[in-house]
């Protein structure tokens, strides 16, 4: 039976419906807003594969073309792999979604968000998130929400829930919130510098909707009523804690208070779990395995040794859980951290800039064991990023690119096509960096960073956005102000809280938050946070956000010791672009039939030409010769010709009366007999041929816009005073000899006779 509800968020109506479609899953709902469409299907395994070290969770969005009334481009004409916003998408949905489960739980699990209807109004993501716990939680698969989605906007001063597209053109925020109805869990956004006030105020904004939005649902799943399977932690892990324990605690705790660098903290804990399992299973035969192990099934265990190895993984865990309980003792205890910080230390920082000298721009930031070479390309028009999906076909002129290879965690891995992460890291140090680069108008170039991580230990993301900012500024990016970037972490047990500046891997990894924040030193860029845990409160976010912008001052201040401004010269290997107006109405005349003229003028001057819609002509070259040779033609081709100025042109035709010259491109002009020399010219091929280059004033355009031109005005004893009293003279002849000629036929005809004309 089909079951809907509603309810009304940001002046539209959102609607839930479940028990109509996929039927067969797990869980299904269909999330309707305005008339965007969102169906959101879970699915998951009734048993954990054997030996299954980690939680196999699969969340996939993906966006029908049809559902914007579009068929997909290229040859195939179907959707093919997931675009990078498609990706983005789903791990919007999956990083608040994936805590939410049980500890423990193993089973393969596949959530899948398709947009079967798009408004092309309102963005289907938060909507995708909303619609994956929904199915969850009316679903029989164990599940610690529900959570809710909304993204938050400010126009004019007013926060707004759920902004359309439209309305995030003018946003200074885009905000995207998941929470529970208790706390806020997930937050991944972009700002114009607003402060650490404004963006709380933000959250709380958003966790207010968030709050009704799990109690909608909580409602949907009470009317269902349907029960959760049963789930228990493995047995194994529980029974083996104590002995592996009093293995390992003593030395576990002893290796977390020494400061060792990554690699040798890898390697001390590697020996210790080799020892744990040798000393495991000397012990084994002699334990009662048995009634350590509580089951609903009674446990033979025939060989003791067999047994440890077998359940290896459990031993794995609990092993990490030491290690998890040691680190946060000691910096709760002691505020001391693995490396011997404090909770407020950042890790010594170096930067360099210009490394790489054929390349536009360069840095190379180095944080503690984090390290980030990055590189700036300028481009033009046609290098930008053309983006096609639900809304009309777009593009981009300014792209962060990410690469996370394994030799910078000194692992050996497969190289692939590009993971999640790495567009995820990516997109995160674009957000930070795009709203301070130059408009447009003033800096028309494409930019592409491509940020290489060659060491990783802790917010490699972050260390891009400073890397980033460095090598805009070598390449001489007109950038408005420096961005910096850091991470913050979280240990929170109880009522003691250390927030700590800068975190580690390890630290990311056994906290409970990970929060990423961007800015300048007015205000905040970019930011991305993951909580682990529930019940953090607005006291905690405003703590951390006060001391993430110390971090980010102290970081600013170092990175502006090695370069504060942007060069003054871009690099001499980067293209040079020149930009001008034309009317619009010619535009034609300068592309040519076919494109003719413009084809044309790429040969002859070897520029790039890029003409827009509204007649901005982007011309560009590496040499500074063939974009000035190409803009001076141009300029010629639009120039309005100006009665007293004088052109260079090209004789096109001889006549008898006179001599036509092409003075700019495509406008011709008579240069008259009588204008040729200062003396008396009997043939015009006397004085100048077809192809010859001439210099030429504009004396005169006619009723019929001609154009007359005159060689003789440029020359030395030329008295335009003279020369326009002989011109009248002249006149007053031919019409004294006009009106002659017509006396005279009139007499010779007589009255009442008709003549045949003369023939001449």
């Amino acid at each position: 039976m089909a079951i809907t509800k509603s309810i009304e968020i940001g002046g539209r109506t959102l609607t839930i419906e479940t028990g109509r479609f996929a039927k067969q899953a797990d869980g299904a709902v269909m999330v309707r807003y305005a008339d965007t469409m969102v169906l959101a299907t879970v699915v998951s395994s009734r048993e954990a594969k054997e030996g299954q070290d980690f939680f196999p969770l699969q969340v996939e969005y993906r966006e029908k073309t049809a559902a914007a009334g579009k068929i997909p481009g290229g040859f195939l004409k179907r959707e093919g792999r997931p675009s990078e916003k498609e990706v983005l998408s789903s791990r919007l949905i999956d990083r608040p979604i994936r805590p939410m489960f049980p500890e423990g739980y193993r089973n393969e699990t596949q959530i899948m968000l398709t947009v079967f209807s798009s408004d092309q109004e309102n963005d289907a993501d938060t909507l995708g998130a909303l619609g994956a716990s929904t199915a969850l939680t009316i679903s029989d698969i164990p599940f610690d929400g529900p959570i809710a989605e909304v993204r938050v906007g400010r126009l004019e001063g007013s926060l707004i829930i759920n902004p359309t597209f439209k309305q995030l053109e003018t946003s200074d925020m885009d905000i995207t919130v998941a929470g529970t109805k208790t706390s806020i869990v997930m937050v991944e956004g972009e700002a114009r510098e607003i402060s650490e006030s404004e963006m709380l105020e933000a959250l709380r904004f958003a966790h207010e909707h968030i709050a009704r939005l799990c109690d909608f649902q909580l409602d949907l799943a009470k009317e269902l009523n349907r029960a959760k399977r049963t789930f228990a932690p493995n047995p194994v892990k529980k029974g083996l804690a104590g002995v592996v324990g009093e293995i390992a605690r003593g030395r576990i705790r002893d290796i977390t208070h020494k400061t060792l660098m990554k690699e040798e903290r890898s390697k001390a804990n590697d020996e210790i779990r080799a020892d744990v399992f040798e000393k495991l299973k000397e012990k084994a035969p002699s334990m009662n395995l048995s009634s350590l192990i509580s089951s609903t099934e009674p446990l033979k265990i025939d060989d003791p040794a067999a047994f440890i190895e077998e359940h290896s993984l459990a031993v794995e865990e609990i092993l990490h859980d030491i290690e998890y309980e040691e680190m946060r003792a000691m910096i709760l205890s002691e505020g001391r951290r693995l490396d011997g910080r404090g909770v407020r230390e950042i890790r010594p920082i170096t930067c360099e800039v210009g490394l790489l000298p054929r390349t536009h721009g360069s840095a190379l930031f180095q944080r503690g064991e984090t390290q980030s070479l990055t590189t700036v390309t300028l481009g033009t028009k046609v290098d930008e990023q053309m983006i096609d999906g639900l809304l009309p076909e777009s593009s981009k002129r300014f792209m962060l690119h990410y690469n996370f290879p394994p030799f910078s965690v000194g692992e050996v891995g497969r190289l692939g096509s590009v993971g999640r992460r790495e567009i995820g890291h990516g997109n995160l140090a674009e957000r930070s960096l795009k709203k301070l680069l130059p408009d447009e108008k003033d800096f028309p170039y494409t930019v592409r960073i491509v940020s290489d991580i060659l060491e990783s230990n802790g917010s490699s993301s972050m260390a891009t956005v400073c890397a980033g900012t460095l090598a805009l500024m070598d390449a001489g990016v007109p950038l408005k102000k420096p961005i910096a970037g850091i991470a913050m972490g979280l240990i929170k047990e109880g009522d003691r809280v250390a927030i700590l500046s800068d975190i580690l891997g390890n630290e990311d990894h056994l906290g409970d938050m990970d929060f990423k924040v961007a800015g300048t030193r007015e205000g905040i860029t970019g930011f991305q946070m993951d909580i682990k845990i529930q019940g953090i409160s607005f006291e905690i976010f405003e703590n951390a956000l006060a001391q993430a912008r110390d971090g980010r001052l102290h970081i600013l201040g170092i990175m502006e010791q090695t370069l504060s401004t942007p060069r003054a010269q871009l690099s001499p290997y980067a293209p040079r672009l020149q930009t001008l107006k034309i009317p619009i109405d010619m535009i034609g005349s300068v592309i040519g039939p076919g494109g003719k003229v413009i084809r044309q003028i790429v040969k002859d001057t070897g520029a790039e030409i890029n003409i827009e819609d509204d007649g901005t002509v982007v011309i560009a070259s590496v040499s500074a010769e063939g974009g000035e040779k190409a803009f001076a033609i141009i300029s010629k081709m639009v120039e309005i010709p100006e009665v007293g100025k004088t052109y260079r042109g090209k004789v096109t035709r001889l006549l008898d009366f006179g001599a036509f010259v092409e003075f700019l491109p495509g406008r011709e002009g008579l240069v008259h007999i009588s204008h040729l020399d200062m003396s008396r010219v009997n043939k015009v091929s006397d004085v100048m041929n077809v192809g010859d280059e001439v210099e030429v004033k504009l004396i005169k355009v006619d009723e019929e816009g001609r154009y007359n031109l005159s060689r003789k005005a440029l020359m030395p004893g030329y008295d335009p005073e003279k020369e326009a009293q002989r011109e009248a003279e002249r006149k007053e002849k031919r019409g004294d000899r006009r009106e002659g000629h017509r006396d005279s036929g009139r007499n010779r005809g007589g009255e009442g006779h008709h003549q045949r004309p003369h023939r001449h």
